[in-house]
């Protein structure tokens, strides 16, 4: 079977020459998107290669000399040591990378979203509108989770949807964002919110070798209401009954800044003896996707696997690692479009699913002004992975070398 990026219709000329910048908190990521760019172009025939429009097609890597220095007070500023007139720009940035530091006053200070956010509208400003456009993939969109006003209260997301357009920002991709309609801020310019359903479903099945995909033997299920279309899209594609929890809240009481949860109530069909699949959009604390799968266990429940677009895991692991132990889960999926720390990625439990080539695959498509409606409904891929699975041929080599 040829490789999916060969089949990629990418006739078009490209819109300007690619060139990608990942801020330091996304510099594991971006590496690793390169060196897929890099092997396709390389590969890739095209006739028009020697034309001017493909000018600098094909490179040793498409990352920009780029950085954002420090003041011994704290302030910074964005430089780009390399031109960028007339390139289509992808600057990639992870808001919630807290493993990385700067001295402020000789105090070692830990970078919070903020000041990625910033250290983004540096970059910007640096590259002073000689761009021909610039893409911003931001994974885990900032202040996603502050989106719709409930009091006299601060908009923060849409705040800086509108802040990065004004820039001159031209596209925004953000993956799995908490409320989507936060793109009504910027009606006029491009925003995408992409689902990791398929990554989830490949990780999952390479995983655990001995699942029986139908609805006698498993189920997905969301943790919430809000939750609900992701679980309908991967219930449906992959067969299955869904369900979901709703949290019942003592709206008397506000404990930082929430009613407090009192307990879940499951709706749906009977879960006894069935492998589940909570699937949700974080994981913060984890305490309340905790909860669901001990109350799954509760009703009879067979294994639990968890997957979560975003593993923060705000307050450790270690309530996850007594789960484990207990036998509450078995298995948890986030994806590497936040920072991982080195204990997440070597506990036995874990399954890390790699966003790298699908993000490639996006960059290299919109370099080519070509559509990637294909790219964000997965269900075909999806379903040849399934089939593929079902006839015990889904391991590593197998899936590389569907182009899956």
């Amino acid at each position: 079977m040829p490789k999916r990026e060969e089949k990629r219709n990418l006739e078009t000329i490209p819109v300007g020459s690619l060139g990608m910048i990942p801020l330091e908190g996304c510099k594991a990521l971006g590496e690793k998107i390169d060196q897929y760019l890099v092997d396709w172009r390389t590969e890739r025939e095209n006739e028009h290669k020697s034309s001017l429009a493909f000018s600098g097609y094909q490179r040793s890597t498409y990352i920009l000399d780029a950085k954002v220095s420090r003041f011994g007070t704290g302030e910074a500023k964005g430089i780009i040591n390399e031109s960028v007139r007339g390139s289509d720009l992808y600057l990639l940035v992870d808001v919630g990378n807290y493993s990385l530091t700067y001295s402020l006053c000789g105090h070692e200070n830990h970078m919070s979203p903020d000041d990625h956010y910033q250290d983004l509208k540096r970059v910007i400003a640096a590259v002073g509108g000689k761009a021909r456009r610039i893409t911003v993939i931001m994974p885990f969109l900032y202040e996603s989770r502050q989106h719709k006003r409930n009091a006299r209260e601060s908009l923060d997301c849409a705040i800086a949807l509108q802040e990065l357009v004004h820039m001159g920002v031209d596209n925004i991709i953000t993956f799995d964002a908490h409320d989507a309609r936060v793109q009504n801020a910027i009606p006029l310019h491009g925003f995408e919110t992409v689902q990791p359903a398929y990554q989830f479903i490949k990780g999952l099945l390479r995983g655990v070798p001995d699942l029986t995909l139908d609805a006698d033997h498993m189920m997905v299920v969301s943790p919430d209401e809000g939750g609900m279309s992701r679980a309908i899209y991967i219930a449906n594609v992959l067969g299955l009954d869904m369900g979901m929890f709703y949290k019942r809240r003592d709206y008397t009481k506000i404990v930082n800044g929430h009613n407090p949860i009192i307990s879940h109530e499951f709706l749906g069909s009977s879960i006894e003896g069935k492998d589940v699949l909570v699937i949700d959009d974080m994981i913060s604390s984890g305490e309340s996707v905790l909860d669901v799968a001990r109350q799954l266990k509760q009703r009879n429940a067979g294994r639990i696997f968890i997957a979560s677009t975003f593993g923060l895991f705000t307050n450790g692991l270690k309530k996850f690692d007594l789960a484990y132990e207990t036998g509450i889960i078995d298995r948890v999926l986030t994806t590497n479009l936040v920072y991982q720390t080195p204990e997440l990625l070597d506990r036995p439990y874990y399954i890390n699913c790699d966003m790298s080539k699908y993000i490639a695959y996006l960059i290299d498509t919109l370099n080519h002004d070509a559509s990637i409606s294909d790219l964000l409904n997965p269900s075909e891929r999806i379903q040849t992975l399934v089939a593929a699975y079902k006839n015990h041929e889904v391991n590593a080599a197998h899936v590389e070398k569907a182009g899956l």
